[in-house]
């Protein structure tokens, strides 16, 4: 059969979007290619919500590592130490110089590992670094000049930090001269977890940290502020006695709403949204193959539309094959074919009056349809914060307040 070239804007028969409104707000990122608008309303939002949460005299310590995952590290930053946050935490050294050269104030703890070489600049931007076993206590007392650190026990992570049984190689770590000791924490593995040996498991590592604490003061050593919980231990367990919190996903709103068990966690929405745009459209007749590995076949004469992003930006290639789907005006559309490195294909045949330029939204809103992070992430067989943290260097960041 052949076909004529068609004439844009499409309209597919019987299609009807009549309640669908364009967002004026994305005139703003008319000239982008691919964009995740940041929403710092929601930012402050959450912020706030989850300091509700927590007794009076614990405040947050705003992790922002990993470019706050996707939202963009300084401006995230800058937003919250607005409304007074000014504790911050880091992965590594390069991204608490790149805060403290924003003008970011207050305490920026590193959370990883800083080699040696590096020493000298935790001392130059006043950074806080952590403490991850005795042996690196020595190394940072031996550097000679006086440094901020917090000091991390293993509780049960398994990961960074003396073992919560090993006390005289703890104690150790407290009693370099030239380490200034300002904090002490750990972290749960499984706070998430509704499974009773889960929560048995996590209320195990509260009663070792808490015991190991004891045991730095009965030594006459001070642990300085305390802090155990990540996002899900302040929705899960918000009444521990610490005087920080580190939120991470749950300040950017990527969290399941029903973990808290309360509805106070739908107060928490989400920062982000990720969105591209209509860059051809064409039809094709039925039995036509869309995309690497011919892995899609058009059922019927349809029209495909080619769209302005692809895995290179963050969008798992998998999405297709578990059943993944967009927003265009107000409609969902599926994804037809293996996403590319650059692009990929959805199936627009019902949309009404598609145009080259719309806008694409892979997370966010759209007219009364939305598509959040958990549930392309779920669908991924993965988590939010491996999403969001993989959204490209390409993608554009748009900041709404």
């Amino acid at each position: 059969m052949a076909f004529a070239l068609p004439t844009v804007p499409y309209a597919a028969r019987g299609a009807c979007i009549e309640h669908w409104k364009p967002d004026n707000k994305l005139q703003r990122s008319d000239g982008y290619r691919a964009w995740a608008e940041i929403n710092l309303a929601h930012l402050k939002q959450n912020a706030a919500e989850l300091k509700r949460r927590l007794p009076d005299a614990c405040s947050l310590m705003a992790v922002v590592k990993a470019n706050a995952y996707g939202h963009g590290s300084v401006p995230v930053a800058k937003c919250l130490q607005s409304i007074g946050i000014h504790s911050y935490a880091v992965a590594e050294i390069r991204e608490g110089i790149a805060l403290r050269k924003a003008g970011i104030r207050g305490e920026i703890l590193v959370l990883g590992y800083t080699s040696p070489g590096q020493f000298e600049d935790l001392c130059r931007y006043g950074l806080t670094q952590t403490v991850i076993q005795a042996e690196y206590a020595i190394a940072l007392n031996q550097y000679g000049k006086k440094m901020k650190v917090h000091v991390k026990f293993d509780t049960g992570m398994g990961r960074l930090g003396e073992r919560a049984d090993q006390v005289e190689r703890t104690l150790c770590m407290y009693r370099q001269p030239n380490l200034l000791v300002t904090g002490t924490y750990s972290h749960l593995s499984v706070p998430d977890s509704d499974r009773e040996e889960d929560i048995d498991y996590t209320k195990g590592q509260i009663r070792r940290f808490y015991h190991l604490v004891d045991a730095i003061k009965s030594n006459g050593l001070e642990p300085g502020r305390l802090h155990l919980q990540s996002s899900y231990g302040m929705l899960l367990y918000p009444e521990l006695d610490c005087d920080l919190a580190r939120p991470g996903i749950a300040l950017y709103g990527a969290i399941d709403t029903a973990a808290g068990h309360d509805e106070s966690t739908m107060n928490i929405l989400p920062v982000l949204s990720l969105k591209a745009r209509v860059t051809m459209i064409k039809r094709v007749p039925a039995g036509t193959h869309i995309g690497y590995g011919r892995r899609y076949k058009t059922a019927q004469d349809s029209l495909i539309a080619t769209v302005s992003i692809g895995y290179a930006d963050g969008i798992p290639r998998c999405l297709f094959e578990q059943g993944g789907y967009v927003l265009v005006r107000g409609q969902r559309a599926a994804i037809a074919g293996n996403i590319c490195m650059d692009q990929m294909m959805i199936d627009a045949t019902h949309l009404d009056h598609l145009e080259e330029g719309d806008v694409v939204t892979l997370i966010g809103q759209d007219g009364d349809c939305c598509i959040t992070a958990i549930e392309v992430a779920t669908r991924c067989h993965t988590i939010p914060n491996e999403l969001l943290t993989g959204i490209g260097s390409r993608v554009d960041r748009v900041y709404l307040d």
